[in-house]
C-alpha cells in the first residue's frame, strides 16, 4: 500500500485514539454505562481503556512501534466489542442515543479493525 496512505491512516488512527482516550478521563461515568453488567468495576475498566487508547495511539504515530501498537489496537477492539454489542442490544439506552446509532457502531468497529490490520501488516522500510 502507498506510504502516504499508510501515513494518513496512522495519523488518523493515532490521533483519534489519543483523543478518545482523553475523553474517557473527561467523562468516565458515561463510558462506564456501556460496560456490560457482567463485568465488574465499569468506571475502572473505562479509565483503563482510556490509558490503553492513549498509549496505543502514541505508539501508532511512532513508526518503529506502529505494527506492535496496531496489533494491540486489534486486541483492544476485540476486547471492547462486548460493550458495543451491549449498547446495541439495549438500543442505545445506556448512552441515551438512538438505536440507529447504537447498531451503527457495530460495522464502524469493523472498519477500525480493518485499518488496524493494515497498519499491523505494514512493510517495514
Amino acid at each position: 500500500m502507498n506510504d502516504k496512505v499508510i501515513s494518513g491512516l496512522a495519523w488518523f488512527t493515532g490521533v483519534s485514539l489519543i483523543l478518545i482516550g482523553i475523553v474517557h478521563f473527561l467523562f468516565p461515568f458515561k463510558f462506564a454505562q456501556i460496560v456490560p453488567p457482567f463485568l465488574p468495576y465499569p468506571v475502572i475498566l473505562g479509565l483503563l481503556a482510556g490509558w490503553v487508547e492513549i498509549f496505543l495511539g502514541a505508539g501508532i504515530l511512532y513508526k518503529p512501534t506502529r505494527q506492535l501498537c496496531a496489533l494491540g489496537y486489534v486486541v483492544l477492539l476485540i476486547a471492547a466489542f462486548p460493550a458495543n454489542i451491549y449498547l446495541a442490544l439495549e438500543n442505545g439506552t445506556p448512552l441515551n442515543t438512538s438505536p440507529e446509532i447504537a447498531w451503527g457502531r457495530l460495522p464502524v468497529q469493523a472498519v477500525f479493525l480493518a485499518i488496524a490490520w493494515v497498519l499491523k501488516n505494514e512493510e517495514k522500510a
